[in-house]
């Protein structure tokens, strides 16, 4: 696969709004407002992703009403995982206009959609990028309506093994569509001590050719992660976002695996940094400017004459010792340059004076 195509993924944030709308378009076009000024702010590429569902269809009929009027947080996920869908539905109209909202406000509109209508809905809205879920990694009916678009496609790896991940990667290589992997531990929240960071280096290693990522959940520190990961070589970063919820609100508050705008700030603030710690040279050695070289000049022995020497005498390595200045702007000779006994004087030469370019041949 050529560079060009995955230049689409390079230093990419997406932020994933799931289903922090509520279902409640202003409060959608709230979020996209406060983040869309912390990407401006700190002159990042970054998509703000939406979750489409076809709401009628995604979930069974039968199963609609199980958990309906029950507290969200009382339910066992599945039903809860229901519930949340149903109250947070959109319309695709509704969905159209947030998209839209996105791209006014100079961020890139992505989806992950989690069933075949709303993959036609990415089409129908000329979305540049489409997110497969961890869930959906090998759900192939899913997968094969995707790939028909031929769209690039990011994908997080999540519980997936290796041949499941193989499996997905050459799915859509196969068809020639730009994939971007993500490593990601599918804990809401993620401690410390489960973001197994380590996997980017075998992502990397084992698909050389693709841009692999970082999507996570940790809720500690909003800059740890990103030095490391941007060192390890991961060039697209997802976490979820979300806004504080007014008092009543059924959700209560926010989700400690989502961040808050100041919190992305300085999400930002860490990716800028270590973007510049680790500057940009790959693959060559980086260029030794004037500064870094005047100040190690400052640091190299000369040579000087421990016995007098004579014009036509020979110079060996045993009639000179190393001392500080070295004086280059005089043309001494450094301990860095004599190796070979062959040096012969054209003038006398003093004890204890710098051997000199203009003095020898």
């Amino acid at each position: 696969m050529s560079k060009n195509k995955n230049e689409i993924f390079e230093n990419l944030f997406v932020l994933e709004a799931a289903n922090n709308h509520w279902g409640s378009i202003e409060r959608g076009k709230k979020i996209v407002r406060e983040f869309a000024k912390i990407v401006k702010a700190n002159g990042v590429k970054a998509a703000i992703k939406l979750q489409f569902r076809d709401v009628d269809n995604f979930i069974h009929k039968d199963f609609k009403s199980s958990g309906e009027g029950e507290e969200l947080t009382k339910l066992p996920k599945r039903l809860r995982y229901i519930q949340k869908t149903a109250k947070t539905k959109l319309s695709y109209d509704e969905f159209k206009e947030l998209i839209e909202y996105i791209r006014k406000h100079d961020c890139i509109p992505m989806s992950t959609p989690f069933d075949e209508k709303s993959v036609e809905w990415c089409v129908d809205m000329n979305l540049p990028i489409i997110k497969v879920a961890s869930s959906d990694i090998n759900d192939w009916f899913l997968l094969k309506k995707i790939a028909s678009t031929k769209k690039p496609v990011i994908i997080s790896t999540g519980g997936a093994n290796d041949k499941q991940i193989d499996d997905v990667i050459k799915f859509f290589t196969n068809r020639d569509i730009p994939i971007a992997v993500n490593h990601c531990v599918s804990k809401y929240p993620s401690e410390d001590n489960e973001l197994e960071l380590n996997q980017i280096d075998y992502l990397k290693e084992r698909y050389p050719n693709l841009v692999i990522g970082l999507s996570t959940h940790e809720y500690h520190d909003w800059h740890s992660s990103m030095y490391i990961s941007y060192a390890k070589g991961a060039r697209t970063w997802e976490r979820h976002i979300d806004i504080p919820y007014p008092t009543g609100h059924e959700q209560k508050e926010v989700s400690s695996y989502c961040s808050l705008p100041h919190q992305v700030d300085e999400w930002f603030k860490a990716f800028n940094r270590a973007a510049i710690m680790c500057g940009d040279t790959h693959g060559k050695r980086r260029v030794i400017d004037d500064k870094e070289s005047n100040y190690l000049h400052a640091l190299y022995r000369g040579l000087y004459l421990k016995r007098d020497i004579k014009a036509g005498e020979k110079i060996r390595v045993e009639d000179l010792y190393s001392a500080i200045p070295y004086l280059e702007e005089k043309g001494q000779v450094s301990s860095r340059d004599f190796i070979e006994d062959d040096a012969v004087a054209k003038v006398d030469i003093k004890k204890d004076s710098p051997l000199l370019r203009e003095s020898i041949q």
